[in-house]
């Protein structure tokens, strides 16, 4: 102290007296410990750090196995990893590079087993949010209040099974993605609470009465003609135009079928490798009889084709016809008019109708290209022009 002035580093000196003089006063009034209870303490100390300690080991173990599954997911669902090399996929695959960075919800449509949900996937890996989590819903697979519940949680007591609160699939994929499947199957009053957090990131708790706020991205998939719906008065307009930001429309297998040799090949291999095999080879003719049945099921039908031929192909190897489920087998084709859109204009209706036929007489001809344009009466020379034009090649033939 100087001429009757205080600094602060003077108070600071007095603090640290005055706490030493109240711990001084706490260490004297704690009760002494008798020594035979003095070990006792020593081994419930021990037990709780060695606790401790394997606890942080297990989180430890966690978090690489957690970053090693997400590099494994990131590499798995990488834009390049998705096969289709035909004209249909190449349009899909450049609109995906397009919207990778973008935070826009997208609408993906297509018939069942087109890969809906794995598009989905690639978009999230791909995106600013692939670190986050990737949660996906089943909207027709519940009821309304069950779905409700998934997606934003209860609180206790809200219904006769809610004994604890929880937190729902919105909350779950904060910073990250959110997928909603077959969302045409939602009801009136939930497409209302769904075009709330969409258009707020707001929602509140089943029984509840806080508001919740997330930062999601949304992408959502239906096999039904939304805008139908919307004018049918079956979904909601307004949620419609706030879903339908980017629409990614996937192609039925029978319009890529020059994906189908390239697809069995990956499903061949991904079977073989999870199940430790040898990898297996289907004939020429089998895969020629694949091409031409129309998959109803599309790429997941295709993949349990393969699968199952696998599986009944046992030790061998190589897997040929007569292996292959009769419907596929015997399928001789439908009339190739079936899928040409007639309500469209003539001239789309005419390069489909050319596409069909030049694919179809390429299988025929077992991909000679000087027969195949014999029966369509046309120059090889024009025959190779417009295989270019339509991409279509004899790759894995």
């Amino acid at each position: 102290m100087n001429s009757g002035y205080f600094y602060s580093e003077d108070f600071e000196k007095l603090n640290i007296v005055q706490r030493l003089r109240q711990i001084e006063s706490h260490i004297n009034s704690i009760p002494e410990i008798p020594t035979h209870e003095v070990q006792y303490l020593n081994e419930t100390l021990r037990l709780i750090v060695d606790e401790i300690l394997s606890l942080r080991k297990d989180l430890s173990e966690t978090e690489e196995k957690f970053a090693s599954l997400s590099t494994d997911l990131v590499e798995q669902w990488n834009f390049e990893n998705i096969v289709g090399k035909s004209e249909a996929m190449q349009g899909v695959f450049k609109l995906l590079h397009r919207i990778m960075d973008s935070e826009s919800t997208i609408l993906i449509t297509g018939e069942n087993g087109t890969g809906k949900e794995g598009i989905a996937k690639a978009i999230h890996f791909n995106s600013k949010r692939k670190d986050n989590s990737f949660v996906i819903q089943n909207c027709g697979a519940i009821n309304d209040n069950l779905l409700e519940s998934e997606l934003f949680g209860h609180v206790k007591g809200a219904f006769t099974s809610a004994i604890r609160d929880k937190k729902g699939l919105f909350e779950l994929a904060n910073n990250g993605t959110l997928f909603l499947d077959e969302i045409g199957d939602t009801s009136p009053a939930m497409q209302v609470k769904l075009l709330r957090v969409l258009e707020e990131g707001t929602f509140i708790y089943v029984g509840g009465s806080e508001q919740k706020k997330v930062d999601v991205r949304v992408l959502v998939a239906t096999n039904k003609n939304l805008e139908q719906m919307v004018k049918d008065g079956t979904f909601r307009e307004d949620l419609y135009y706030r879903l339908n930001v980017i629409n990614i429309k996937l192609p039925a297998l029978k319009e890529r079928k020059e994906d189908i040799p390239l697809l069995i090949n990956k499903f061949l291999e991904e079977y073989c490798n999870q199940n430790k095999l040898q990898i297996k080879k289907i004939t020429t003719q089998c895969i020629r009889k694949m091409e031409k049945y129309d998959w109803p099921g599309n790429v997941r039908e295709l993949k349990n084709e393969v699968e199952r031929l696998c599986v009944l192909s046992g030790s061998e190897i190589n897997i040929d016809t007569d292996l292959l489920s009769e419907k596929i087998y015997d399928f001789q084709g439908s009339a190739r008019l079936s899928q040409i859109n007639l309500s469209g204009s003539l001239k789309d209706a005419l390069v489909e109708l050319e596409k069909n036929m030049i694919y179809q007489s390429l299988l025929d001809a077992k991909w000679n290209k000087s027969r195949a344009a014999k029966k369509l009466g046309i120059s090889r020379a024009n025959l190779i022009t417009k295989c270019e034009k339509y991409g279509f090649t004899k790759d894995n033939s």
